[in-house]
């Protein structure tokens, strides 16, 4: 395990302020010293003293995770990596296996079930799996899948949701989902191509789905918020030959526990907002009146992952920094810190709130797949899975 922070000291925040405290006190002592900035010090020394425990390997590179009531893990094969299985599922025996089954996981076969391209992952508290298809890998239809763990031996289909015009563009690439916890009601995330990125309302006792809040700037790219990660910015080369930022938009999305807000925020931002779900609900309420319902709740990094526990403590895969970070309610726009910050976290997603009291999360290393490289594969396998220690250790059924 590489160092932490606090074991070395080796930051370059860290050496910051080391010199510009021995420069106020060569200067003129303790004046100096006290006209510093000192507001980013949590952020760099609160609760590093958490450690990454590495659980398993996941066997292709990760889009999403979930785990069952059981423990054990479930993953989605993020597309990029043109996986063989789009979900796969840790076993009892320790061995990775297509989940919920081989024969929902062999495309082309003109089974409308066959899973195409699955990122959003959720299991609820009954052990149902809601699994999102975006269909942009080998273009199927987009849909939700949900497979019950606790029927038979094997489990059996709970539902299926086909996800269609005008609910889903052209330009679509559904990305996470929350389940309402009370309302029967899924919230889905959908970056796009980032101007047209929207947030997507699916009526369970209906199976319809509404598109709503597309444009609003809640969910669309910060235009001065770019990701730089191995010495150079994180683009692709789009079909019109110009590079792009793809899933800027709109990707983390996360519920609490009474199911009364949605929080949510484009990939690219720096801040987190949040919307009543009541007004997300109500398929009646005109554009304006909702999209003047939404409201800024915190700072976030960039991130396409997090997770909220019944404290009201949010964290974050925060993707520049190679950390988990974290918000609690008094925070809000007045403190981000970091949970752990770890060279091994490449990318980190997927957080998941075990029953176990900790956070479990993964390395993904996206930003290697040939879509950001030229079409050449620079990812360095293992793809760990990892946990650790969270703010606390009660978390509501997930």
């Amino acid at each position: 395990m590489q160092p932490s922070i606090d074991q070395t000291g080796n930051h370059p925040g860290f050496r910051r302020v080391l010199l510009w405290v021995v420069a106020g006190l060569i200067a003129g002592g303790a004046a100096r010293v006290e006209a510093l900035d000192f507001p980013s010090l949590p952020s760099l020394f609160k609760r590093n003293t958490d450690s990454l425990e590495e659980m398993a390997q996941a066997p292709c590179g990760p889009g999403d995770m979930t785990m069952l009531p059981s423990g054990d893990y479930i993953i989605s094969c993020h597309q990029f990596y043109n996986p063989a299985y789009a979900v796969t599922r840790l076993n009892r025996d320790g061995i990775w296996e297509p989940f919920p089954n081989a024969e929902m996981n062999t495309r082309g076969t003109g089974n409308p079930l066959a899973l195409d391209a699955v990122l959003g992952l959720k299991c609820d508290p009954k052990g149902i799996v809601w699994m999102l298809d975006n269909g942009r890998l080998g273009g199927a239809p987009p849909k939700l899948v949900a497979w019950d763990t606790n029927k038979g031996k094997t489990g059996e289909l709970h539902r299926t949701i086909p996800l269609v015009a005008p609910a889903v563009l052209k330009t679509s690439f559904l990305r996470g989902l929350a389940l309402d916890p009370n309302e029967p009601f899924i919230y889905i995330s959908d970056p796009a191509s980032g101007p047209d990125a929207a947030i997507i309302v699916v009526d369970l006792r209906t199976g319809l789905s509404r598109r709503v809040l597309q444009g609003h700037f809640s969910v669309v790219p910060e235009e001065n918020v770019g990701l730089q990660l191995d010495g150079k910015l994180v683009e692709a080369r789009g079909a019109d030959g110009n590079m792009a930022r793809p899933l800027a938009g709109v990707g983390p999305v996360e519920i609490d526990r009474k199911g009364n807000w949605l929080y949510f925020g484009p990939m690219y931002g720096n801040t987190l907002y949040r919307v009543e779900t009541e007004y997300l609900r109500n398929p009646n309420l005109g554009s304006g009146v909702l999209n003047s319902k939404v409201g800024g709740f915190s700072q976030k990094p960039i991130c396409d992952s997090m997770a909220l526990d019944s404290k009201g403590n949010f964290y974050f895969g925060d993707i520049q920094s190679g950390a988990i970070g974290y918000v609690t309610p008094d925070d809000k726009y007045g403190g981000y810190h970091h949970l752990v910050l770890d060279g091994r976290l490449v990318w980190p997603g997927g957080l998941t709130l075990g029953s176990d009291g900790q956070i479990h999360l993964f390395s993904n290393q996206l930003h290697r797949t040939p879509i950001f490289n030229s079409g050449k594969n620079a990812t360095v396998p293992p793809f760990e899975i990892f946990r650790t220690k969270a703010l606390t250790s009660r978390f509501w059924p997930r």
